[in-house]
């Protein structure tokens, strides 16, 4: 056995950088080291393996069947209600009558339009399968049913040529035609619950006989409907009876139906609901047209796309309920909000409310006040006071990335907190963002807080002349950053006003770039994987009309980002088609070449990736097309956290350049570049994340000494000061409490070793380890010691 390749292999093992493929190596590489050590294997040794192997695996069987079992006894512990004994007594609202009387006119002169122009179209299928159909009659929801019950059961909004569609919309013409499920697409949810917030519109109606005003779904699920209720505050003692108006209104499983309008009518038909009628005049031109949804006796106009009918909403329940003020200003009107959620089975349902429930047990909030980690006051509102507990989760989390700066390249640089608004201006961000500035006047200037630091980062870059082999150039930037978010939008550790960022601005050519974004996803892969988070890719492109740049320059920057994509995430850019060898498929992130390319793997025709990115189609920001990464947490909720943004405005505003190879002056591509994000608002998401239970080298109380005697505090306290003096977090409990509650003290909180020792250890230098998980081990003092520090040093799992 070679120990030096040995030592190399172990090394490469810890550090992540081996793949799985690796793993059959080194278990022959195992297996002839313990064979050089021991001798090989005999047949006892054999039996004794088999017998122990099964032994664990029935231990595993039966852990996993009381998690199992426990799992069902929380759901059962879910209260169902039964609405048919609450009762809804109360009057219609008196504006009912009257709008369905103009929607029934205007709808039937629709249909009759309709079906006066119609003709024979061609639908296309993802597979390239073409079915006939008939333009303004036919729809995606006829279509599912005529090829499977269960794909129109399922579905639940339809893709008519890239453009999201209802189910019960006809179609227009020759098109391509998807079928999006709940399950799989995020647009599908995004849906599902915009439709649910106008159920939610009608029960507020209902019960409350309020004006509406907004009811949209929200980014991390659910949805809120807002209403001027004349002055009645909402409370949860109606939310019941709204619940029970919603399974009304989705037990008689009424359709969407789809009105397109004219401005006049709009505001006739809505004229009751001062509201409404502002947002019609303000949002559609004179003589122009916009689209109003029924749904049983709701009315509302909406952009839309819906399911196909209420009844596609199977469970629902009210979770929440606020004030606020007609279009966010403090001076107009204060409305009620009522929050919601939705589901198309109840298991779902009961599945969130137990997460639900979870995330109020595991809020950072509580969490840092139990744990005494951070406080917030009302003096400075939305910055975080770290008391050293915290401080000490701020600065491993910081030098943990410091750590992979020196590895991967990044130069570490220092930037001003404050600039002259001339700086600002030249960047443009004066002219989008100065209200959420800090502003003060210096010497009859006017000076602002940094809320980022990017033109920092570019002035750098200008202050000397540069060749094309400089770069890239990466410059990385923990400086401290200002935002004047609104008091009302301000919670715990997750949105703030004063934050630092693991900031990174890399300046390279062209012709560099995927090169450094597959770095940087590779740099985030590995972040998150010690942090123990699943994460997703999307793809964000241009918005036509609404970016710098010819289409050229983007096609080629788009292009360079889903290369970089598809090298991270082993996806073959090009593969023949599952079902039809004579054609191929060029995946780009679509549902469609999602669902073929998952076809191939299925069949064997291609490897599974590493995992997929997603298209995320006209929503980048106007300078350049990005990367988001959205990461979710042991609760199987969303973050957004880490982005790689390309920049083509910054490096033209701020006249950037660099000497290329052929001697002529080339505009360099800015990369934005964050990982953590804001380093509070990280703290946040993995304080809930790992339900305040923080692993041993994030960990701010690592290790808790306890003496079982006064006689053994000497021996306590140098036992704490020997792993303190190794960069440990140690403590020493000298209390009088008796032995048993200085333990059960440790495990309260949160450390994540205990290191108990009496007079035995005392005599042998050793200490009986107790980790959080109850194991228990006897270990010499000086093994324990370095063992706990490869631990932190390695970012291991182990006494997590």
């Amino acid at each position: 056995i070679n120990a030096e390749y040995m030592g190399l292999y172990i090394s490469e093992l810890r550090e992540g950088r081996l793949k799985w493929a690796d793993g059959k190596r080194m278990k022959e590489i195992l297996s002839d080291l313990v064979t050089a050590l021991i001798g090989p294997e005999t047949e006892a040794d054999k039996a004794a393996a088999k017998q122990k192997k099964l032994a664990n695996k029935q231990s595993a069987e039966k852990e996993k069947k009381a998690e199992k079992n426990a799992a069902a006894e929380k759901k059962t512990q879910v209260k169902k209600v039964d609405y048919s004994k609450v009762a809804l007594n109360m009057p219609e609202p008196p504006f009912w009558a009257d709008r369905f009387k103009l929607f029934e006119e205007l709808w039937a002169k629709q249909e009759a339009d309709y079906a006066a122009k119609s003709s024979p179209i061609t639908v296309t299928l993802p597979d390239g399968k073409q079915l006939a159909a008939k333009s303004w009659v036919t729809t995606p929801q006829q279509l599912a049913e005529s090829i499977a019950k269960s794909l129109a059961a399922n579905s639940i909004v339809a893709k008519v040529d890239g453009q999201l569609w209802d189910m019960g919309r006809p179609l227009e013409a020759n098109c391509s035609l998807e079928f999006l499920d709940f399950k799989d697409y995020e647009e599908a949810r995004t849906v599902f619950w915009h439709s649910s917030a106008h159920t939610l519109g009608y029960a507020m109606e209902r019960v409350l006989s309020c004006r509406l005003n907004i009811g949209p779904p929200l980014e991390n699920g659910g949805f809120f409907y807002e209403a001027d209720t004349d002055g009645r505050s909402v409370s949860e003692a109606d939310y019941l009876p709204l619940e029970a108006a919603v399974k009304e209104l989705t037990k008689a499983n009424h359709p969407y139906q789809r009105l397109v309008i004219s401005k006049e009518n709009a505001i006739k038909l809505i004229g009751y609901n001062h509201y409404k009628a502002v947002i019609l005049r303000d949002k559609v031109p004179e003589g122009g047209f916009c689209t109003i949804y029924r749904c049983g006796n709701l009315i509302d106009p909406c952009k839309g796309p819906h399911v196909l009918s209420t009844g596609k909403i199977k469970a629902f329940a009210v979770t929440k309920n606020s004030s606020s003020y007609w279009q966010g200003k403090a001076d107009q009107a204060q409305l009620q909000r009522v929050y919601g959620i939705a589901f198309p089975t109840e298991e779902e349902l009961a599945d969130y409310k137990l997460l639900l429930a979870q995330a109020e047990e595991r809020d950072h909030r509580n969490i840092g006040r139990k744990q005494h980690l951070w406080m917030f006051d009302e003096l400075s509102p939305g910055s975080c006071f770290f008391f050293p507990h915290g401080t000490r989760i701020y600065n491993t989390l910081v030098e943990f990335i410091r750590k992979q700066y020196r590895r991967r390249g990044f130069d570490e640089v220092i930037t001003p907190n404050m600039y002259n608004s001339q700086l600002w201006r030249i960047s443009g961000h004066w002219e989008h963002y100065e209200e959420n500035m800090f502003q003060t006047t210096v010497e009859g200037e006017v000076f602002a807080l940094k809320p980022m630091n990017c033109p920092g980062h570019c002035k750098m870059f200008s202050h000397t002349s540069r060749s094309y082999r400089d770069l890239p150039l990466r410059y990385a930037d923990f400086g401290v950053l200002h935002r004047n978010e609104l008091s009302g939008t301000l919670s715990g550790l997750t949105r703030v006003r004063r934050f630092q960022q693991d900031d990174a601005h890399i300046f390279c050519r062209l012709d560099q770039v995927e090169t450094e974004v597959t770095s940087g996803l590779e740099f985030i892969q590995y972040v998150y994987d010690v942090f123990d988070f699943k994460f997703e890719l999307n793809l964000s492109t241009r918005k036509p009309g609404k970016m710098i740049g010819t289409d050229e320059v983007w096609d080629d920057a788009e292009g360079r980002l889903a290369n970089a994509l598809n090298t991270f995430c082993q996806i073959t850019p090009e593969i023949t088609h599952p079902i039809d060898d004579s054609k191929t498929v060029r995946f780009d992130g679509s549902p469609a070449t999602l669902k073929l390319y998952r076809k191939a793997v299925d069949m064997g025709k291609v490897p599974a990736p590493r995992q997929y990115w997603f298209l995320n189609p006209e929503d980048a920001a106007f300078y350049g097309p990005k990367i988001d990464i959205k990461v979710e947490d042991s609760m199987r909720r969303k973050h957004q956290c880490a982005t790689l943004q390309l920049d083509f405005q910054l490096p033209e505003r701020f006249e950037l350049a660099y000497v290329a190879a052929d001697q002529t002056m080339q505009r360099p591509v800015m990369v934005h570049r964050a990982i953590l994000g804001s380093a509070e608002r990280m703290i946040g998401v993995l304080c809930e994340h790992f339900g305040g239970k923080w692993p041993f080298w994030l960990s701010p109380r690592q290790v808790m000494v306890v003496p079982i005697h006064p006689d053994m505090f000497e021996y306590a306290k140098q036992v704490k000061d020997k792993l303190w003096a190794e960069g440990l977090f140690s403590e020493v409990d000298l209390t009088d409490d008796s032995f048993e509650k200085k333990v059960a003290k440790a495990q309260s909180a949160q450390f994540n070793v205990t290191l108990v020792v009496g007079k035995e250890e005392v005599s042998k230098g050793t200490v009986n380890v107790r980790l959080r998980n109850r194991q228990k081990m006897e270990m010499e003092l000086d093994k324990a010691v370095a063992w706990l520090k490869e631990v932190a040093e390695t970012y291991s799992k182990e006494c997590s």
